[in-house]
Order: C-alpha cells, then structure tokens, then sequence
C-alpha cells in the first residue's frame, strides 16, 4: 500500500500508559524532537498521585499530553487527536478526552483479561473487540510482543526488555508524523551510553517502531506540521522548573550575589534542587534539609551573611513555614520563597495542579505580616518571573513569595532565551560603615523607599541584633511599646504598598482599551484566557484580557483598567480567591469561574461562560 503524506495544521497527542511503561519519557522526547523541528508547543504531564500504585489499576495511569502546531499555540488542547493507550486502564481514563473520529494507538498485550479486570471492564467485555470503539480510528499493535522479538538476541530478561516498549512506541510515532529520529538516538547515547545493553535494547526498540510503521500496511497516511510562524532567535524546549532554576542562576551572576538555596523535597516542586545542585560551577549552594522549617531557617541566614536566600515548596511546606517568613519580614532581609502549587488541602493531590495557595501566600502568617506576592503565567514566564521577584527582594529588603503550579512547573514550551547583556540590571548595595549622622549603626534606618540598609555580619562597627521579637523603631532594639508596634507594622505595610512605584503599570495583553468584559487571571490560566479572547475577539466582541504578574502590590494603574469595562470576569483553578481580593481592594462586582479538580480549565468551558455573559 502506498503511503501518502498530509499537512496537518496542528496535532494534540496524549500518551498514556502503566506509570512504569515510561510514557513521561516518551512524551518529552517527542517534545524535545517537536521543538527541533521549529512547531510551537505546549504539553501537559499528569503523573499519578501514588509512587506504584498496583499495575493496570486506574489510579496508576501516567499520561502526558502534547499540542504542536504551525501557529501559536497557548494551551495543550481540550480535546486528542490521538490517544495511545499501553493498557486497559489508560484507554479508560482518557476516552473522554479523545476526539471522535481521533486515532487510538492500542497495545493490545495491556487488553488481556488481566488488565481488562483490573481496569473494571465488566468479563467477557473487550472494547478492543466489541465495536465500542467504532466512532474512532482504531489501531492496534501488540508493542509487548514486537518488542520482544527485536530484542530477542539481547542476553536480558523479559522484563528489562520490557522496559523498552515506550521506545518502541516513540519510533512508530516518529514514523507517522514524518520525524527524524536522531535527537531520540543522541539522548539514549548520553543517558545509556555506558550500559551497552540497555542502550543496545533502547535504539534496537525506537528503530523497530519507526520500521514496523515503515512496512506494515497499518495506515496509509502519515504527517506533517509545518514550522511555526515565530519571532525569530534561537529557541530551546524549557519546563517551568528548568526556566525558575535558570532564573534564579541568571539572577545570581547579574548581581553578583551568591546564591543560596535551602530546602525540602515537595512534589511539584522537587526538580528546581535537583537542577540547581548542578550548577555548583556557578557558584550555586544547595541544601536539603531535614525539614520545611530548617529550609527556610537555612536560607535567611544565608541572605542575613550576604547572599540571596530561596526556598522551594507547594502548599503543605507554605504552610510550615508560616512562622520563618514572619521573621524574615520583621528582619526585613531579601529572600525568595517559591510555592510551586498543587492540590490540597493537607497532602491532597500531589500530582494536580490547583492555584489554591494565593490566599495562604497573602495572609498565610500570623500578625499582620505583608509580602509582596509575584505570580509566572507559563513555564519559560518562570525566568523572567523569579527573576523580577529576587529584583523586588533585593532592592527592596523584603522577602517575596513567587507563585507556580504543577501545570506551569511540568509544562513544556519553546522558550527563545535572553543574552545576559539583555537581562535587566540590579541594584545590590551593602552598608560597609556608619553614615547619616550615625554614632552607632541604626539598622532601621530607611531610605525614600522605607528599605533599611543590608549589612553583612562581621562589617566593623556595624553590630547589630536580630531576633523574632518585635523591633524598636530606627535602633532594632526589643521592644513591647504599643505605639512603636503600631508604627512598625504600618511602616512594613507601607514599605509593601510603595513596591508598586517601581514597578511597570498593568497594561492588556490583547482586546481594546474599553468594552463589555475584561477577564482578569493570574498564573497559569494565562494559554486558555488568552486563546479564548482572541477568538470572541475575532468574532468582534468587545472583550479584553488582563493577566497579573504582581498580585501584591497591584500595579498603580489596575483599578483604571477595570473601571473601563461593563463586566469583569476572573477565571481560577481554585475557588474564587483573586476575586476576593480584587472585589475587596477595587469594590467591583466581578463574576468568577472556578474549576477545582486537579485539570486546568479548557478553552470550550470559558468560551461557554463568556457567551453567557455576552448575551
């Protein structure tokens, strides 16, 4: 049968299987391979909550969802175009989101009644085999067992063989979209270059895959997207953990500030200390503490010696750490405290994202103790984000809270990076002797912006106490005087509050100055707002959006910006907490639209609330 090629505009593919069939792997090498060809992209992980749930059981099935196109894309897609299922229990979970007519790549080793049991498929019942699949493209390959047999002289188990089968998949996928395979190859020489059988085994699979689509007569088509239409400049696949971790690293060179991280493993957050601890050439110090509470500890006294003190955590951790940012603000110290969000509340949904942390970020500690809050929309908006948040720390001498998720931290999207000449400049200024008419050094002392000076430990003449109880006014003394704990809390207050001079004004990320609907977000419902927008704009609708990276303070200009439009509607993964603040702080009657399950909001349920109001 003669193969012929179609051009597709875009492409929405999610892979799922067992979560240790390796579909995360196959999934992000796809991705990597996308971004080589010049597609715009962007993906979605979705790990399983538990470590090992048992085999073929719905709860332990791994997916990762990809779109590529030959235009801008925002989201991953609501819906599939192809769902490769490993198993049973992956078709089960993900049917729904596969579109009709869409292609199911099936192995059908995972439909044995094994797998068909564990997955809860009622006996005797096959969807492989009983027309249930009908309104789809069913294609179905016995990966198992062609990966056995290519791998038949390779002296290892059945079961390391196994492990193989993602490889398998990804070269028959490589076949079908018309992909070079060599980006795979090099990747599985670096990581397995030193084990000859598993790198043997691995490229032995991925070829295997590419030629079985090659001469089989299983499809007569494959495909192609053409490259995008994007700014021009070189541009590398990034995640948002990866674009957080360069970020801070870009930082700590800019500034020349050492950069200390001090922390605690926390799923989605783990993977910035396992990609910082690699770059110990920069001059990068990582800690993993023993706990939450010695992470953030370890850090502001990290930043209380001289250098930029982080801490890394999601939600659970925020929490822990309520009483060490406290001191850190009565301190008044730079410090950057990243809380990557999940599900909750307690251990929750590890693996799901929510952004349900903001009201916790912005009064999650006891007394009155404000902090200027600084949220990333998408995972390469996370170096410019965390970038901006050291910036406030440092200039300003307070810590911050930067906000991610697991959807922006897992996510990937071509990321067309910066020159370090073409990185923002910082101003870092250490006190290194008295001043001001100082006998003895005022630690409280404060410039125009009430920022009080930073003095490294050890500067002759500069001695001073630090502690958690309340400090006197311009001394740092102790102090249980009623009138110097009012001034001080309202000094810290407005220290916070005057962040917004220097900072840029908000301004529209599209639609028109004034209209019916403003929609307002916030971290990373940034893809599907503006996707949504720009269509209802196209069909000359006077909507416009809005997306914030400073949540505390707001820019000056934001209640300007709101005032000029009939209807203001806040879409959240959590909900409704930037509502509450924004009805609070700008007395506007704005609508929410809350989704609380662990999935982002898709671009068919927005357009559906904004029609509404449209009405």
């Amino acid at each position: 049968m003669a193969t012929t090629t179609e051009v597709l505009q875009e492409v929405v593919i999610k892979f799922a299987g067992d979560s240790g069939d390796g579909m995360q792997l196959t999934g992000s090498q796809f991705t990597n391979n996308t971004a080589l060809l010049g597609n715009d992209l962007a993906t979605f992980p979705d790990f399983p909550a538990e470590i090992r749930a048992p085999q073929g059981t719905l709860p332990g099935v791994s997916g990762f969802q990809l779109r590529f196109s030959s235009d801008m894309v925002y989201t991953p897609g609501d819906e599939c175009d192809v769902l490769v299922a490993m198993n049973a229990a992956a078709l089960k979970v993900n049917l729904k989101s596969l579109k009709k007519g869409g292609k199911i790549i099936a192995n059908t080793d995972g439909f044995d009644a094994k797998n068909l049991r564990l997955a809860n498929y009622p006996d005797g019942i096959n969807p492989l085999e009983d027309g249930s699949l009908s309104a789809y493209e069913l294609i179905k390959v016995d990966v198992t067992k062609m990966t056995r047999e290519a791998l038949k002289d390779i002296t290892m188990g059945t079961k390391e063989k196994d492990r193989a089968k993602n490889m398998f998949v990804l070269g028959f996928l490589y076949w079908m979209y018309n992909r070079n395979m060599d980006s795979s190859i090099a990747f599985i020489k670096e990581k397995f270059g030193k084990k000859p059988e598993i790198y043997e085994s691995n490229i032995r699979a991925l070829q295997a895959g590419y030629n079985f689509g090659d001469t089989i007569e299983i499809t007569g088509v494959t495909y192609t997207v053409a490259k995008a239409r994007m700014q021009p400049g070189t541009y590398r696949s990034i995640m948002g953990n990866q674009a957080l971790a360069y970020g801070l690293i870009a930082f700590s060179d800019k500034s020349e500030l050492p950069l200390f991280l001090g922390t605690y493993p926390i799923t989605p957050a783990s993977d910035i200390l396992h990609e910082l601890s690699r770059y110990k050439a920069f001059g990068i110090r990582t800690f993993q503490a023993e706990d939450e509470i010695a992470g953030i500890t370890s850090a502001i006294g990290a930043s209380y010696g001289g250098s930029l003190g982080v801490t890394t955590t999601s939600g659970p951790g925020m929490a822990l750490k309520g009483e060490a940012m406290g001191l850190a603000v009565m301190l008044e110290i730079p410090l950057v405290i990243v809380d990557v969000q999940r599900g909750g509340p307690s251990t929750g949904l590890p693996t799901k994202t929510e952004q349900s942390d903001l009201l916790q970020a912005y009064y999650g500690r006891n007394g009155e103790c404000p902090m200027p809050v600084i949220a990333a929309s998408t995972p390469s908006d996370c170096f410019d984000g965390v970038y901006e948040a050291c910036r406030i720390a440092v200039e300003h001498m307070t810590p911050v809270i930067f906000l991610s998720d697991g959807y922006i931290a897992n996510g990937a999207e071509p990321w067309r990076f910066p020159k370090s000449e073409d990185l923002p400049a910082v101003k870092v200024s250490f006190k290194t002797d008295l001043g001001h008419g100082e006998e003895k050094f005022q630690p409280y002392l404060r410039d125009e912006k009430l920022v009080r000076p930073w003095a490294v430990p050890g500067t002759p003449g500069l001695e001073h106490r630090i502690g958690g109880i309340e400090k006197q006014n311009i001394t740092g003394n102790v102090s249980y005087d009623p009138e110097n704990h009012q001034l001080m809390v309202k000094i810290r207050e407005e220290k916070v509050e005057k962040i917004a001079e220097y900072i840029p004004e908000q301004h529209l990320d599209s639609g028109p100055e004034k209209g019916k609907i403003l929609v307002i977000g916030w971290g990373s419902t940034y893809g599907v707002i503006k996707s949504t927008v720009a269509e209802l704009q196209a069909q000359g609708h006077e909507v416009s959006h809005a997306h914030l990276r400073y949540i505390r303070p707001f820019p000056r200009n934001l209640g300007d910006i709101i005032r000029n439009f009939d209807q203001v509607l806040i879409p959240e993964i959590n909900n409704g907490q930037l509502i509450k603040i924004i009805r609070d702080k700008y007395l506007v009657d704005a609508k929410g639209y809350n989704k609380i399950m662990g999935i982002p909001i898709t671009k068919s349920e927005l357009l559906e609330v904004l029609k509404k109001m449209l009405a």
